[in-house]
Order: structure tokens, then C-alpha cells, then sequence
């Protein structure tokens, strides 16, 4: 099932958007929208995500990010938290027909199955099991309302 994504702008100014239902192959293989494909470019990173999912990163993105971890103050949190995010980052391509072949290491941690959901949140993908991505939907779908209340200012229209 697709329900689309979005990409703005010149190529490197864009906005993953929407959300996407895959399966999972038998071989760890997810195969990505061809939308997605060509804004992603043919080198990027995966790597583990919070909320437990994972995060895929355009290659200057991705760089963009580290720099800026690389500024971080050495402290225990900082050293924890790059240790969890970038112990699990992996360069990908895409195969032939469109896929990714997801490892062993961040299909367990993102409890990738069968039946996956690739999602576009801005400057990155989401890739999360499906039923994980169902029970964030439940558990925060009554509280969207405060959360754009909390998070945005009073003259932006949602």
C-alpha cells in the first residue's frame, strides 16, 4: 500500500514525505519507492533509529550529522549516545530491482519481520515493523493536538 512521498525542491533541498507498507524478504531485502530511490541518491546510511525503528540518511545528510556530533562536549552522554547511532550505521546501495539489504543486527533491533512501513519525516526515512509502527500511531493519536500545541507557535496553521 502506498500512501505517497513528497520531494520539494532542487535536488539536495528536499522533504521525505508519506508513508510506504513493504514486505520483507526472505533475504532481509526491503525494496524502496522509486520516488525515494532517486532523491536518496545511490549512497546512504542506515543505521539505528530511536523509538525503535531505523533512520536512512542521503549521504551529505548524514554527514552534515556527524560533524555536528563531532562538536559534542566528551561526556558521558554525548559518548553514549554516539556509540548507540553510529556503532549501527552501515553504507548502502541500492540493488537491481530497487532494494536494500538490511543487516541482521538492525532488523533485530528494529523487530523487522515480514511487513514493514517506510516513512518520510523530513530530512530522513523511517523504516519500522509494522506493528510497531501501529502502536506508536495508537498510543499518540489522542495526544497530536497538545503536541502541536506544545511544539509550534501560535500563527502556524495546522
Amino acid at each position: 500500500m502506498v500512501y505517497g512521498v513528497t520531494l520539494w525542491g532542487k535536488v539536495g533541498d528536499f522533504m521525505f514525505m508519506g508513508e510506504y507498507h513493504h514486505t520483507l524478504d526472505d533475504k532481509g531485502r526491503l525494496t524502496i519507492p522509486s520516488k525515494i530511490r532517486y532523491e536518496i541518491g545511490e549512497n546512504f546510511i542506515i543505521t539505528r533509529g530511536l523509538d525503535g525503528c531505523l533512520f536512512i540518511y542521503p549521504k551529505n545528510t548524514w554527514e552534515n550529522i556527524v560533524s555536528k556530533y563531532q562538536e559534542l562536549p566528551n561526556v558521558k552522554e554525548a559518548r553514549n549516545f554516539m556509540r548507540f547511532f553510529l556503532s549501527g550505521a552501515v553504507n548502502l546501495e541500492f540493488d537491481k530491482q530497487g532494494r536494500i539489504n538490511i543487516a541482521a543486527p538492525l532488523m533485530n533491533y528494529a523487530d523487522l519481520k515480514k511487513e514493514c512501513v517506510v516513512i518520510g519525516v523530513g530530512d530522513r526515512l523511517e523504516i519500522w515493523s509494522e506493528e510497531r509502527w501501529n502502536n506508536f500511531i495508537a498510543q499518540n493519536e489522542d495526544s497530536l493536538s497538545e503536541m502541536a500545541d506544545n511544539l509550534f507557535s501560535a500563527n502556524l496553521n495546522i
